[in-house]
């Protein structure tokens, strides 16, 4: 058993205490990290549906920018992590590839906000997922993933996007437990002040 294994295999089960939960989706483009982030914050072991990147599917899947990449995500990643005594956050790590697209609007069915995962070697492939989010009206946080040190400042990368000023923009390292659940601690004060904010115009 390896250290990160025997780590999960440590970890309490959900607490007794727990009285809400929320469903969280982490999307973005075709090697981005969300697999990578879902294990990283995840207190159980991890569902995931990962499988190994062949020679057919090289002539669909643009893999430019993420040549060292091996494995794919073919339906989603599943974990949990608690934020606090009474407060859970269940995660699904979206498929990447633009075959996968269509799952996406499922994930979505009773999603209460999202992280969108970006990587400044592969931009682009964020937009759709920026589209897709403000199409079903969801709240959403934007994440860089930094692999290696950075060459892009957040305020170039929110101008790439064309982000509006009150959508949130955070650095991050996918790989490490700290710095993930930061994205999401940033997504959950996110949607609590647009509930805040709703109830002071209601």
């Amino acid at each position: 058993m390896d250290s990160r294994s025997s780590e999960l295999a440590a970890r309490t089960p959900l607490a007794s205490t727990a009285a809400a939960g929320l469903k969280i989706v982490i999307v973005g483009g075709f090697g981005v990290g969300k697999t990578t982030m879902v294990r990283s914050v995840s207190e159980i072991r991890p569902l995931s549906t990962e499988e190994t990147l062949t020679r057919a599917g090289a002539e669909i899947d643009d893999a430019r920018g993420v040549e060292a990449k091996s494995t794919t995500t073919v339906a989603f990643d599943f974990g949990r992590i608690s934020l606090n005594e009474e407060l859970v956050l269940y995660l699904f790590g979206a498929p990447g590839q633009e075959r996968f697209w269509f799952l996406w609007d499922r994930l979505f069915t009773g999603t209460l906000g999202a992280v969108v995962l970006v990587d400044t070697r592969r931009l682009a492939d964020s937009w759709y997922a920026i589209d897709r989010l403000e199409h079903h009206g969801m709240p959403f946080v934007v994440a860089h993933n930094r692999f290696g040190e950075p060459t892009h400042s957040l305020d170039q990368i929110r101008g790439a996007l064309d982000l509006a000023s009150d959508v949130p923009l955070i650095a991050c390292d996918a790989r490490q437990r700290d710095s993930s659940k930061a994205v999401l601690i940033k997504l959950v004060n996110h949607l609590h002040a647009l509930s805040a904010a709703r109830q002071v115009t209601s």
